[in-house]
């Protein structure tokens, strides 16, 4: 639980930090090995709670969770990552037994991003997670940009809100200034009669 792999003297590579979270300590070494080869930081953990409390303290830009964990189990551990609105977006690939359509079909359900069947091809892995990588970067990119537009809205509707203020001060400052005129007009009709 919690050991981190990397290649040796590797540069760590940004935006690839997973977290892998599955109970069978073979299965564990072996994926964060084999990640790790492939280029990827990776940090083991072997049950729900404890992969729970690592997203609390440590952003990861995905989460590779088993789907049959002993006690807290994969989806359940899968729904609190989505109930917590600090990992609500991390990407999750769900580690499901080749035999377990149904699993596949309820990771999804309850919020998965993807899930691949054990036991798997590293390279098909490595593909996946680097889709849900790029797709997870874009999001990201995207809810950056609507914020800054969002910011530029809320700044416009201030300047307009001002602008709209300084014009009916100018509308009624012409209504007070007509009227006046108008009651001048009237004392000087007055006045030449």
């Amino acid at each position: 639980m919690g050991e981190t792999t990397a290649p040796a003297g590797a540069e760590r590579a940004t935006g690839r930090d997973i977290l892998v979270v599955d109970d069978n300590p073979t299965n564990l070494m072996v994926i964060g090995r084999r990640l790790s080869r492939l280029g990827f930081c990776t940090m083991l953990c072997s049950d729900g709670p404890a992969a729970l409390d690592l997203l609390q303290s440590r952003a990861f830009d995905l989460v590779l969770l088993d789907m049959k964990l002993r006690g807290v189990s994969g989806l359940a551990t899968l729904r609190e990552i989505r109930a917590t609105p600090r990992t609500a977006d991390i990407p999750v690939l769900m580690m499901t037994a080749r035999s377990d359509s149904g699993g596949a079909v309820a990771a999804l359900a309850e919020g998965a991003d993807d899930h691949v069947a054990k036991p798997f091809d590293f390279d098909v892995l490595a593909a996946r997670i680097d889709r849900l990588l790029i797709r997870a970067r874009t999001v990201s990119e995207l809810r950056r940009t609507n914020a800054t537009l969002d910011a530029r809205i809320t700044d416009r509707a201030m300047e307009l809100g001002e602008i709209r203020s300084l014009l009916d001060e100018a509308l009624a400052d012409r209504a007070r200034l007509a009227a006046s005129l108008s009651a001048m007009e009237h004392q000087m009709r007055q006045v030449a009669l």
